[in-house]
């Protein structure tokens, strides 16, 4: 039994793992879906140096289940394995097959944003201001001009910190932000090159990414302590104005996953080419290129019942 809940784990992780890669998508809004969200901010608010005293106190089993550590573990686990193997194939997508790939996730927020608005069980003119409010920030948020590319440690550990914050917001994507702070290539770059390095004997470039992805790492540590207490409390005390925070979230990051854009201002990548920089969504018969709007009708809808299909899988399988 512990065994099939551990694999159902890695799975949802996985999932989170491939949300987290795209600017845009949130990893939060997975594993809500997936009816693991707030065991997650909990058995992170729950961690802290106690973990290790009992370690050595009652053992590595007791202190296992005491902090529900298997659960964390095989999250994190299908996490690394997704954004590890999808890194290259989702860049890949995004650059050949833009206005489908945003379609797909267009789709997968709008049923996202539905199944999190139908948990606030009662609506007051808070809740309403709470959704408007949500919205207009995360808006904001997507229409933000991206800064440069800092890769000094100072930055790449302020990244982190802010990153691991929005991934854990349903709607709030933390690629997305990263990509703001210019840190989202300095990153992806990373990851692909360390698994590069590795493969192809390039040590010194390996141990530059991993020390990127280190700095990355311990910001994260530092930022999903910190913002998983004030949402165990939110989660605890004022739900339905949370749920209501987040659906509006949700709702204002439609705008970044709109799949019809006029490019603004472009940016050379990693690899030498010209990509968007600046962006702004247009209507379709405004867009530069090929709309395609009957594909972008059915990958949208594809997408919005592939979140009803996770809903409906993640209420039969053990969490």
């Amino acid at each position: 039994m512990a065994f099939r809940r551990n694999v159902t784990v890695i799975l949802k992780g996985m999932m989170m793992g491939a949300a987290d890669v795209v600017p845009g998508v949130s990893g939060g809004t997975i594993a809500f879906i997936m009816g693991i969200y707030e065991e997650l901010i909990k058995t992170i608010d729950n961690l802290g140096i106690d973990v290790i005293k009992d370690f050595w106190r009652i053992g590595w089993k007791a202190t296992t289940v005491k902090y529900n550590l298997g659960f964390l573990i095989s999250l994190l686990l299908g996490i690394a394995i997704s954004i590890l193997s999808l890194a290259k194939i989702i860049t890949h997508l995004l650059e050949s097959y833009p206005v489908l790939v945003w379609a797909f996730f267009f789709g997968l927020v709008l049923a996202s944003i539905l199944y999190i608005g139908k948990q606030i069980d009662r609506w007051k003119v808070l809740t309403v201001v709470a959704i408007i409010v949500g919205s207009i920030i995360s808006y904001y948020i997507t229409i933000a001009e991206p800064l440069g590319a800092p890769d000094s440690w100072w930055y790449l550990l302020f990244s982190g910190f802010i990153a691991i914050i929005a991934m854990i917001l349903p709607g709030v994507s933390g690629a997305f932000l990263l990509l703001l702070l210019g840190s989202y290539q300095t990153v992806l770059n990373s990851l692909t090159d360390l698994i590069e390095g590795i493969v192809d004997g390039e040590w010194s470039i390996a141990f530059k990414s991993f020390t990127n992805l280190v700095l990355v790492g311990i910001g994260a540590i530092l930022g999903i302590k910190l913002f998983s207490r004030v949402l165990t409390w939110l989660f605890e005390n004022k739900k339905n104005l949370t749920l209501a925070l987040l659906t509006g979230f949700m709702i204002g990051s439609l705008n970044k996953l709109w799949p019809w854009k006029e490019v603004l201002s472009t940016r050379v990548n990693s690899k030498g080419l010209e990509v968007p920089f600046l962006e702004k969504s247009v209507c379709p018969q405004n867009y530069a290129g090929d709309p395609q709007i009957l594909w972008v009708g059915i990958v949208v809808i594809i997408g919005f019942l592939l979140i009803l299909i996770l809903e409906q899988w993640a209420v039969k399988k053990p969490a």
